[in-house]
């Protein structure tokens, strides 16, 4: 607006003949388009971000009480409904939430990856405890494994709720073909193989040949390398490899190096691949609203600083007839339980797990 000086108006200025606007080139008409639409973009997002923390709130916490622990104070949601006399009751610290991640095998029904992982959102920590599939539960009849048995992921989450003595709050389930998509969506991951790997199983269609040292894999590969457990047997019948639970740490160090893959990319026109990969492989309890809970608080986490522990046992063990169970070591399940997914006020003892020893 022209500025007006001493209470006059200014005399109006002769017309002149608009100039002749110059014509953009094509590149430059392509470069101001997308520059609008950044710039639209860019306003949705944060008034979709502002729209977000203000509608979305913290997922309700479980509060079933597991059967090891009946006779006690009921869980309840953060503040607990113990008394203060009450010195042993379980109180839940807020916003502590522990989370079933499970994958399933070839055939899509069983579980045989288990992990919790607890997400300590007002102190920004991650612990995850990875259960070995072959883990010895209590059940009345039936393979007494952890990876057996009817009731699908359901059934998962009830066992290791009692078998750890903590509530799990939501479980996420991957079926291993959402596994391979997502890699393969990120371009493949580089990920250092443990050991020379040299296992061929025509039944279950596995061809699994690798160098130790830092690779670059695909989808296909890294699903292999996860399911590595030991090389076929030499000419004496020796077999060179490692255990389950040294499956489990592999399995352990390739997500820490897929969230950082995820973490560090910052493109928005992938977005759309991650919601359609979900939809397609991924089995969940969560609602939409608890999962934009958790990702809005999540964003900053760095993976590096998450720590994961496999528990320890004897993978030899025999129980009703059944070879090769895995029994937990009660003290060091104990101490990881209580470092690492423990979401209570005090620790926990080991008369509130569900250690099955044969």
């Amino acid at each position: 607006m022209a500025r007006r000086s001493g209470g006059g108006r200014q005399a109006p200025a002769p017309e002149r003949p608009a100039p002749k606007r110059p014509r953009r080139s094509g590149a430059r008409r392509v470069f101001w388009g997308f520059y609008k639409f950044v710039v639209v973009l860019s306003a949705l997002i944060v008034g979709g971000y502002v729209g977000i923390t203000l509608w979305v709130r913290p997922p309700a916490q479980t509060q079933v009480t597991p059967p090891s622990q009946t006779g006690q104070s009921q869980q309840g949601t953060g503040t607990g409904t113990g008394t203060e006399e009450d010195e042993n009751a379980l109180i839940r610290r807020d916003y502590v939430y522990n989370i079933l991640l499970a994958a399933t095998d070839k055939e899509g029904y069983r579980t045989d990856t288990m992990m919790v992982l607890n997400y300590d959102v007002p102190n920004q920590k991650i612990g995850v405890i990875s259960v070995p599939r072959d883990t010895l539960v209590h059940r009345e009849s039936g393979n007494p494994k952890l990876v057996y048995g009817s009731g699908g992921v359901e059934q998962r989450v009830e066992d290791i709720s009692n078998l750890l003595g903590v509530p799990i709050d939501y479980y996420v389930k991957v079926d291993i073909n959402g596994f391979i998509a997502l890699v393969d969506y990120l371009n493949g991951v580089d990920f250092y193989v443990p050991c020379d790997m040299n296992y061929d199983d025509p039944i279950q269609g596995l061809s699994i040949h690798y160098k130790e040292g830092m690779q670059h894999l695909t989808g296909q590969q890294a699903m292999e390398v996860c399911r590595f457990r030991k090389n076929n047997p030499d000419q004496n019948g020796h077999s060179t490899g490692y255990s389950d639970v040294g499956r489990t740490q592999t399995q352990q160090n390739m997500l820490k190096a897929l969230a950082k893959k995820v973490i560090s990319w910052d493109s928005l026109t992938k977005v759309n691949g991650f919601v359609k990969i979900f939809n397609d492989y991924v089995d969940t309890d969560l609602a939409l609203n608890d999962m934009l809970y958790f990702a809005s608080k999540a964003i900053s986490l760095d993976p590096e600083g998450v720590e994961m522990f496999t528990l320890e046992g004897d993978g030899e063990a025999t129980y009703r007839g059944v070879r090769y169970c895995y029994a937990l070591d009660p003290q060091s399940t104990l101490d990881a339980v209580n470092r690492l997914i423990n979401p209570y006020q005090r620790d926990l003892t080991l008369e509130e797990l569900d250690i099955l020893q044969p």
